[in-house]
C-alpha cells in the first residue's frame, strides 16, 4: 500500500511510499508547504503531520486576495 495523492494544476494522482510526513512528501513533489494544503477526509493536515499507507490526501494550492 502506498498514500495516494491527488494534485491540481496539474490535476494529476501520485503514490508515494508512507509513513511519510507531508513536510517530506511536499519536498518530493518538489511543492512549498507554504503555498499548498494537505488534506485528509475533510481534515487539514499539519506540516509535521504524518500520512500512513492506505492513506488518500488532496493537494490544493492556497489563493489568497480579498476584497478592496
Amino acid at each position: 500500500m502506498a498514500v495516494t495523492v491527488k494534485l491540481h494544476r496539474p490535476t494529476r494522482e501520485v503514490s508515494v511510499d508512507g509513513p511519510v510526513k507531508v513536510r517530506e512528501l511536499c519536498q518530493q513533489l518538489g511543492l512549498n508547504t507554504e503555498s499548498v494544503l494537505v488534506i485528509r477526509g475533510d481534515e487539514l493536515v499539519p506540516r509535521d503531520g504524518v500520512l500512513a499507507d492506505g492513506d488518500s490526501v488532496e493537494i490544493r494550492p492556497v489563493i489568497s486576495g480579498g476584497a478592496a
